[in-house]
């Protein structure tokens, strides 16, 4: 989700969400040791989802999977909703609008993407380019909250747009004849949208964060998002039984509904919990790097058990693309630490 996603999300979520709230920004700087071990783990976890989406999209349509996604994490964190609902008057529009933004653009439309990138394109390059997504979200930020950037922040970026080039693209000599021969394919351009929805959705749970707690945040974002999933799938004439459980998931019950819980719980709600127990224990500046776990869990599941492999090139891109990110986080780590008050974390979300 995340989730990249979503997912983290949520927070944002898996997204693919990473979030921070107020009370996390108070957390002293010697904290507990397994503190960035919990952000690696829940980052981890989250880098499983290709092994439950992989096979799911051989039964179901890219976004009844997302649907039946958010209904089992939705009923995961029902309690956590119920008990957060006195505080839901106290929230001022301006919240509200950006958690609406947050669960349609992360939670349902970026997932959709996420999903359907590893549907059509190669599952490792779909899961190395979306480390593009920092630099989208630290650009988002500079423009809605004024966030400075550090001067090496385009130097960085750069770097990691061009090495995301050479990652998605198999065999660069043959680029000027056929994108699609070349490697370029639907996979890569969704995983690109994905990115840049996830990268949207981590500036929006911003604004979210800083105005309601990260239990009452979590739990709505994943609510919205299946209110924009059954929309989706009403627009698209999918809200029926013959699409929500569609021949092949008939066929293949079992297996359907085992790797459905599996990506809701293991790669959905779990990593949530244990991501964000971790960062209350861990500075930012070093969660950051722990959460690069789940790019190398999610190539170890991708290539190792569905062998998508990459050429030695792509290798070389991949491991440019992972460090100029980590710069990237770095540089602006050492602005935003000189912009706050003393004490104090910058929020993010995933």
């Amino acid at each position: 989700m995340r989730a990249t996603g979503d997912a983290a999300a949520a927070a944002l979520t898996h997204q693919c969400a990473e979030a921070k709230p107020n009370s996390m920004q108070q957390r002293t700087v010697n904290s507990a040791t397994y503190g960035p071990w919990l952000v690696g783990l829940g980052a981890a976890l989250w880098g499983t989802e290709s092994a439950w989406r992989i096979p799911l999209n051989e039964l179901f349509d890219a976004k009844v999977i997302v649907f039946w996604e958010h209904v089992l994490i939705l009923i995961m964190f029902l309690p956590i909703l119920v008990s957060c609902l006195p505080e839901i008057p106290k929230i001022h529009a301006r919240t509200w609008g950006f958690l609406l933004f947050s669960g349609f653009a992360g939670s349902a439309v970026g997932t959709i993407f996420f999903t359907l990138a590893l549907k059509y394109g190669n599952p490792t390059v779909v899961n190395v380019i979306l480390n593009i997504q920092p630099v989208i979200s630290t650009i988002g930020a500079f423009l809605l909250f004024g966030d400075r950037l550090a001067r090496q922040f385009f130097f960085y970026a750069g770097i990691a747009i061009v090495a995301g080039v050479f990652v998605s693209v198999a065999h660069p000599t043959i680029i000027g004849v056929s994108f699609e021969r070349a490697g370029l394919n639907l996979g890569t351009g969704y995983a690109l949208i994905c990115a840049l929805f996830w990268g949207l959705s981590t500036v929006a749970g911003r604004g979210v964060m800083i105005g309601m707690s990260l239990r009452l945040a979590s739990s709505m974002r994943v609510l919205v998002g299946l209110t924009c999933m059954t929309l989706i799938l009403l627009v698209y004439g999918k809200l029926n039984g013959a699409a929500l459980w569609p021949a092949p998931a008939q066929a293949h019950p079992t297996k359907a509904i085992v790797w459905l819980i599996l990506l809701a719980s293991v790669s959905g709600g779990i990593p949530l919990l244990v991501y964000f127990q971790g960062l209350r224990l861990t500075r930012a500046s070093t969660a950051g790097y722990f959460e690069m776990m789940q790019t190398l869990a999610a190539v170890c599941i991708t290539w190792g058990f569905f062998h998508a492999s990459l050429h030695p090139h792509q290798v070389i891109a991949a491991i440019v693309l992972i460090g100029a990110v980590a710069m990237v986080h770095h540089v602006q780590r050492n602005v935003e630490q000189h912009a706050l008050p003393e004490g104090a974390s910058p929020i993010e979300t995933h």
